[in-house]
């Protein structure tokens, strides 16, 4: 079997910064995706790298790898550098030879392929679902009128995005346009043919602003896990049309086990862990996070009051990208309230004595992955912090060390007698513990009575979480992830967390993934009386079920524009749905 490598410095893919390195934004004028020295020097090192490490796999050298591609959708940037191009593509024949095939993929559009290809490295188009492909293909022959034929990327479903359903492309429709692109003697690659997972800080964003979820599940033949779908069975019979050979043995998918509820109990509030594992920089005006070589998570800022404030504006239109207020007063810590980047919410109010500490710790939710606004991508506060109109100076900067520190402190700290939890609002740590009395399975970790925060399983930062704008509920865990005997949650919640009562402290290990929902504060009450595993979730419609009663959080029905809907999609993912598209 043959592969088309994509060996690339830049890779989008809805990655953190399309998979380029943070510390490159430390000079705030560089020009990504372009022959700016301060890039292009560090792509050729890093490139002569990995070409060394892939020029043994190649086929000439008896490999798999039969060609290589350069950049990644390059037509879609507005730099339109081909000496940029170029120097990659000079970069790769020198590391690899000149009887490499190199090639580009591009959007459908003689616009894309205008910047996006050069002598010498072989264009390919990429697009979705079509029933007049050699239409698209068309487009590929303008600048290759002989060669195969490929779409580099089909789009077997669709990203997400916070705040927006999960995405999905109707299977029938899939498979039939493979179907018509292979009879064609297309090559095709499927993007995705799994979904995937993006654990830690890696998501991307979109512009205008909107951060990716931590499922990739993108409606792939196979799910996050791997999972074996209808999709992938139908486009397992297209391919055989063509191919006997797709017919090969299915393995079965991974057992998914619910381990059931954890209780968590309350540790400290991120101040207390900040002031227990970071040291604080001085400087007269804020810090990016670049500006501190802490690229990802959290940083903490800290100003000392010089007089009393009685319902004070204070701006953050320079928060990347997301800012959670706090005060502190003598030992009681409140929380003001949370900003958003690119919105009509970048102010707060708030009152405080002199000497009183405002607080304010910013999320980067990702930077920016395509498109020309991957060069304005400093996180943290980017610009000066105005108290009703005038700069606040003087702070304190604390780099959050997440990854690195929060299992020993949360360790530490909870081995200590439990205190109550804080105001709901502040942003807090709390810990678990449960038992697997034999070899781990994956598993999903339902967080519906929660906010928003990041997930830590035995050390490993699973992801973030934000149940309530969704559409993402449950976050994956891989076994490789769990261990047989006792393992360790630890979550950090930022916005609101429901351990008022320790009844309703508590997250839930389910067997089933839930990535198509949102949660209102008033699920609360039906999760914690009721099974969760029989709560009910239609796009961005909650409702509970109990036998044949069913308890509402919002309409008691479907509406009618969602039952009908539910037909039309039922229609469209049938073979008569082919006909009527």
């Amino acid at each position: 079997m043959g592969i088309c490598k994509f060996i690339l410095a830049y890779i989008c893919a809805e990655w953190e910064f399309g998979g380029l390195p943070a510390w490159l934004l430390k000079n705030p004028n560089i020009k990504v995706r372009t022959t700016d020295p301060d890039y292009l020097q560090p792509v050729e090192r890093w490139m002569t790298k990995l070409y060394s490490v892939i020029s043994p796999l190649l086929y000439k050298n008896g490999g798999p790898i039969i060609t290589v591609q350069i950049e990644n959708e390059y037509g879609s940037y507005p730099a339109c550098d081909y000496t940029y191009l170029e120097t990659l593509r000079d970069i790769a024949r020198k590391n690899l030879g000149t009887d490499v095939v190199l090639f580009s993929t591009d959007g459908d559009g003689d616009g894309y392929l205008k910047c996006g290809t050069i002598e010498g490295v072989y264009a390919t188009v990429d697009f979705g679902i079509t029933y007049n492909p050699q239409k698209n293909f068309d487009i590929q022959r303008h600048k290759e009128p002989k060669g195969p034929l490929v779409n580099s990327e089909y789009y077997t479903g669709w990203l997400d995005h916070w705040g927006q359903n999960h995405s999905t492309v109707p299977t029938a429709a899939v498979a039939k346009s493979l179907d018509l692109m292979l009879a064609l003697g297309a090559n095709v690659n499927m993007y995705m043919f799994e979904g995937g997972t993006n654990f830690g800080f890696w998501n991307g964003a979109n512009y205008p602003y909107h951060p990716v979820p931590t499922s990739y599940d993108y409606d792939a033949p196979l799910t996050e896990a791997g999972d074996i779908t209808d999709k992938y069975m139908q486009l397992r019979n297209t391919v055989a049309k063509y191919n006997p050979g797709a017919r090969m043995k299915i393995p079965p998918s991974t057992p998914k086990v619910a381990y059931g509820k954890v209780q968590m109990i309350f540790v400290e509030s991120i101040i207390s862990y900040v002031d227990g594992t970071s040291k604080p920089i001085k400087s007269k005006y804020p810090l990016n996070m670049e500006d501190i070589d802490h690229y990802y998570g959290f940083i903490l800022y800290e100003h000392q009051l010089k007089s009393a404030v009685s319902h004070g504006k204070v701006d953050l239109s320079g928060a990347r990208d997301r800012a959670y207020v706090m005060t502190k007063s003598g030992n009681i810590v409140s929380s003001v309230g949370v900003t958003e980047r690119d919105s009509n919410n970048v102010t707060l109010t708030f009152s405080g004595k002199a000497d009183d500490s405002l607080f304010i710790l910013v999320e980067n939710q990702a930077r920016i992955n395509y498109g020309g606004q991957m060069n304005n991508n400093l996180k943290g506060l980017i610009s000066n912090v105005t108290l009703n109109g005038m700069n606040l100076t003087d702070w304190l900067i604390y780099p959050v060390n997440i990854d690195s520190d929060i299992m020993n402190r949360q360790l530490m700290m909870s081995s200590s007698k439990p205190t109550s939890a804080l105001d709901s609002r502040l942003p807090s740590v709390f810990t678990g513990k449960f038992e697997i009395t034999d070899e781990p399975n994956d598993t999903y970790l339902d967080m519906s009575l929660w906010t928003k925060g990041q997930m830590f399983v035995n050390g490993v930062n699973i992801g973030r979480y934000w149940p309530s704008l969704g559409p993402q509920v449950r976050l994956f865990v891989p076994k490789y992830v769990l261990k047989e005997g006792s393992n360790i949650i630890a979550l950090i919640e930022l916005e609101r967390h429901p351990c008022d009562s320790m009844e309703h402290c508590y997250i839930t290990f389910c067997d089933k993934p839930l990535i198509n929902s949102t949660v209102s504060p008033g699920d609360i009450s039906l999760q914690v009386h009721g099974d969760i595993d029989k709560t009910v979730y239609r796009g961005n419609l909650t409702y509970f079920e109990t036998g044949t009663k069913t308890q509402n959080t919002g309409n008691s029905k479907l509406s009618l524009f969602q039952m009908v809907y539910n037909i039309v999609m039922k229609i469209v993912e049938s073979k008569w749905g082919v006909l009527l598209l």
